[in-house]
């Protein structure tokens, strides 16, 4: 069942944003949807995702298609550090990330139907429409003796 979310992804991290101003930190492996935001498109021939990826390279990101479902993962590595004029560090912050978004397309669709390219921080994928072939019900004859 689907349910508007009150307080958005996480409870704790909203109460801390609006108590604190700046966002509560987040822990070393982050699941995210928040920030695979995707426009979906049809076409006559195709289905055409455009799914925004702001900071990732190509080569961070995957389309793994299994089971007629196509899910995009994209990895995040980031490393901030800072040091005083002695040359010693004095912050050092490190960040994992991980986002997951999967779409049905279809037991038909193979992974060579697929065209991706990414772009300026833009996954483009186009699905083509494969229409479902009905199968043929084959009729099976029982021997009847006598």
């Amino acid at each position: 069942m689907l349910m508007p979310s009150v307080f958005g992804s996480n409870f704790m991290d909203d109460v801390f944003d609006d108590f604190f101003g700046t966002p509560f930190p987040q822990t070393a492996h982050t699941y995210s949807q928040a920030s695979m935001k995707a426009d979906i498109m049809e076409t006559d021939k195709a289905y055409v995702i455009d799914m925004d990826l702001p900071g990732y390279n190509k080569k961070d990101v995957q389309a793994e298609l299994k089971d007629g479902y196509m899910t995009v993962t994209a990895h995040h590595d980031n490393t901030n550090e800072e040091k005083n004029k002695e040359g010693k560090v004095i912050r050092k912050e490190r960040f994992q990330g991980v986002c997951r978004r999967s779409f049905y397309v279809g037991d038909q669709v193979t992974e060579k139907d697929i065209k991706a390219k990414f772009k300026d921080g833009v996954l483009t994928l186009e699905i083509p429409k494969i229409e479902a072939k009905p199968e043929v019900e084959e009729k099976k004859y029982i021997a009847i003796e006598g």
